[in-house]
């Protein structure tokens, strides 16, 4: 009965999140209808005074339709709090016929087996595509919630249409799902066993990276969803960008940590010895990411400065469009990818249509309203204003070659050419531009708001300048380094110092958090702009056919293969190779036991890095195959620096928690101090 609770309560909340669509909609449309000045703009100039009279002759009647409205609008809450617990309700009774190991339910036998562990059990819920999908719809249901739940400094008619927004996001999900992908279908007979979960994905990476990842996601339909709210009724200003901020921040953070935490898992698991491979499925968590920090820094300037009104709405729907465009990527088995859910064409074009309806409607809207939306404040192009829309620009384009490159082969493809688009193109395409983006990034900081003096500015830039040059020479004078993690280096030492400007003669206890949050957030990406071209710089990797007792050099690890033996583990078996590996002359030995993996259900092979962490770097080794003559097959490689990059990632995810939290405890924030500081 689990299954079949499950599967009632995707119903009920279906039918809540088309209820709560309805009397939004209402709602919104009668609150306009019995306030004049939301529809005087909208008539010819000789019907605005009619309107107002009829108005004032029937007051009575007035304050009827008023609280009518006033009761429409106020069930809308209601509503959308019962529908996310609805929706948590059948991902909780999804997880736990998963962990009960019921193989009547079709989507159990599919993706799991009695003998795995609890942990991936549990996890095995959201690592198939229907599980994944009820999982995005569950985030987004609470997310509704809350925003229902938390949300007070909106203006009313605003927030309702935010919620219908939100609705018929989730109306279309919930289709998807009892349509085209019912996670709680029956199988009958049911299988003693189950086929099992993909070996790639038993890792307790799986039970923290898709979650994190889709509330990034959620998060971004979120701002979307204020963003059309506040088209529908006009309320672009800065109320709209404060109420909107505090969720577009706490995307980004999950959007930084999903994404830092499955490059990281790829790392270890994959056993290829690359962090980033520029996959498809992983520029489609990529490409949201980039238009959200964009969307950050636009609704910044927007809530503290009232500027880029317009641009702040067509972000929120870029973003979002990421999100959606990713979903389609991943789910639509139009991608090969080992991050991919391979399903049927007919569901990608259902999520297809799902994207064209959501986006084609929001741009339609953006067009009709554009021409309402007020300019705000304006400002000098040498600004904090300004660097925040170069840095924005940079982004942008950063996003279209990611977009391109990601999509061009697909459309190729459709025309019957097959062709690949690897990491060099991406390199070599977006390299320069985020490297000219992370110097706009040191500028910007230093900058004050509204206006500022190009000579002011050169001399604030000093200590930076000068940290780049340094560290720019001292690593040219090691030669054979290539020019742009040359770049990369030189340039992470310079924001670095420059990210701790906005301290510059503060009163410390003083400093605002979410200005120490700023502080952090940019000096991880300096941190990850180190370690990544740490890697491409310094990397060095060899493949030997290794005896047993004969020592390989790599680096500066001295590593040699004591021997293989056979290991089991909870549902696998192993072939697993002792290394003894030394550092330098005198350095002690310690051991390594990278391992071939062999599993029954279903059958797969995999390679189980082993992973020595230093002060200084990683070294990585996987074991190969034997080659029939005593030797086995052995990939090392050394990695200085390597840790920066996830090390970077944290703290970016922890600025930014910062700054969320600094913006809540300090609620509306005054308008900042006329200093670049």
């Amino acid at each position: 009965m689990l299954a079949e609770a499950g599967l009632a309560a995707l119903w009920f909340a279906a039918a809540l999140a088309l209820l709560q669509l309805v009397l939004a909609g209402l709602g919104v449309w009668r609150s306009a209808a019995v306030r004049p000045e939301l529809v005087e703009a909208q008539l010819p100039t000789g019907m605005r005074a009619q309107v107002a009279g009829g108005a004032s002759t029937s007051s009575a009647g007035t304050e009827e339709r008023d609280r009518l409205t006033a009761e429409i609008m106020a069930a809308v809450r209601p509503v959308a709090v019962v529908q996310g617990a609805l929706a948590l309700a059948a991902m909780l009774l999804l997880i736990w016929v998963f962990a009960r190991s019921d193989m009547s339910v079709l989507l159990v036998a599919q993706n799991s087996h009695s003998d795995k562990p609890m942990l991936y059990k549990v996890a095995g819920a959201w690592g198939n595509h229907e599980g994944s999908m009820l999982l995005w719809v569950t985030i987004l249901g609470v997310a509704g919630a809350a925003v229902a739940l938390l949300e007070r400094s909106l203006a009313k008619p605003t927030l309702i249409a935010t919620l219908g927004a939100q609705a018929a996001i989730a109306l279309g999900f919930y289709a998807f799902l009892l349509f085209s992908s019912n996670p709680f279908a029956r199988i009958n007979p049911a299988p003693a066993d189950g086929a099992g979960l993909n070996p790639l994905l038993q890792d307790p990476g799986l039970a923290f990276h898709p979650p994190t990842l889709y509330i990034g996601y959620v998060g971004i339909s979120i701002a979307f969803s204020f963003a059309v709210g506040a088209m529908i009724t006009r309320d672009v200003g800065p109320a709209f960008a404060r109420a909107m901020r505090p969720w577009v921040l706490g995307a980004w953070i999950f959007l930084t940590l999903g994404i830092t935490a499955g490059s990281y898992w790829a790392y270890y698991e994959l056993g290829w010895g690359g962090w980033w491979f520029w996959d498809p499925v992983e520029n489609a968590s990529l490409m949201p990411w980039l238009a959200a920090t964009a969307l950050l820094h636009s609704v910044t300037v927007l809530a503290t400065r009232d500027g880029l009104r317009a641009w702040t709405l067509m972000l929120a729907v870029v973003a979002f469009s990421m999100s959606m465009l990713g979903t389609f990527l991943v789910r639509s088995g139009i991608l090969t990818s080992v991050h991919a859910f391979a399903v049927d064409p007919t569901r990608g074009s259902f999520i297809l249509a799902l994207l064209a309806i959501y986006i084609g409607g929001a741009l339609l809207l953006f067009g009709l309203r554009v021409g309402t939306v007020k300019q705000g404040n304006t400002f000098d192009f040498v600004s904090r204003e300004g660097a925040l829309i170069a840095n924005n620009l940079l982004l942008t384009v950063i996003l279209g070659i990611v977009l391109i490159g990601t999509l061009y082969p697909i459309v190729a493809a459709g025309f019957g050419t097959q062709l690949s688009v690897g990491p060099p193109f991406f390199d070599k395409a977006a390299g320069p531009v985020a490297l000219a983006l992370v110097a706009i990034m040191a500028v910007g900081p230093m900058l004050r708001w509204r206006r500022d003096t190009t000579e002011a500015v050169l001399k604030r830039m000093t200590v930076p300048v000068a940290a780049t040059g340094i560290v720019l020479i001292l690593v040219a004078l090691l030669g054979h380094v290539a020019l742009l993690p040359l770049l990369g280096l030189a340039l992470a030492a310079g924001l670095a110092v420059a990210s701790v400007a906005p301290l510059w003669k503060r009163n410390l206890r003083r400093t605002p958090l979410f200005t120490y949050g700023m502080v952090i957030a940019h000096l991880g990406i300096a941190v990850s702009l180190a370690g990544m071209a740490c890697d491409t710089a310094f990397t060095q990797a060899t493949l030997v056919a290794a005896r047993v007792g004969v020592a390989q050099r790599v680096g500066p690890f001295s590593v040699t293969l004591d021997g293989i033996k056979p290991v089991v583990g909870p549902n696998w078996s192993a072939l697993e190779a002792r290394l003894s590996v030394r550092r330098g002359e005198s350095g002690s030995v310690f051991y390594m036991r990278p391992q071939s993996r062999f599993f029954a259900n279903p059958v797969t092979t995999t390679s189980e890095s082993a992973i020595a962490t230093r002060w200084d770097g990683q070294l990585y080794t996987v074991l190969g195959e034997p080659d029939g003559t005593g030797r086995w097959q052995l990939r090392l490689w050394w990695k200085p620096f390597v840790t920066l990059i996830w090390l970077g990632g944290a703290l970016v995810a922890v600025g930014g928690a910062l700054s969320l939290l600094g913006r809540l405890l300090r609620g509306r924030p005054s308008a900042p101090r006329e200093r670049y500081a």
